[in-house]
């Protein structure tokens, strides 16, 4: 997909734990435009420009992997913690950029 003029890119960084559990699911971004290889190459050192339709993918894929209890059958593990924190942030950024009713 490309971007059109209006749409605006918002850059975070992503590191440690956090960056670790997303690549961990990046085989749940199917359909994401090259997005599940941009989180795979992603080292965490410089921020990562994400899009509107970037954003609703990773939220919807924490949203799946945080509610499958194969991958985290304790939600006070590490991992789920540091997804959950993740996804709260990028939540917040979400609504911050495109209001709370907006889509995902």
């Amino acid at each position: 997909m490309k971007p059109g003029k209006h749409d605006r890119q918002y850059h975070i960084l992503i590191t440690g734990a956090e960056l670790q559990e997303l690549q961990r699911h990046t085989a749940r971004m199917a359909e994401s435009y090259g997005l599940d290889v941009r989180i795979e190459r992603y080292k965490g050192k410089r921020t990562l420009g994400l899009y509107r339709w970037d954003l609703e993918c990773l939220l919807d894929v924490m949203e799946t992997a945080l509610a499958d209890r194969e991958d985290y059958p304790s939600p006070d593990s590490p991992g789920y913690e540091a997804l959950k924190a993740l996804k709260a942030r990028l939540r917040a950024a979400y609504d911050e950029l495109y209001g709370k009713n907006a889509t995902t």
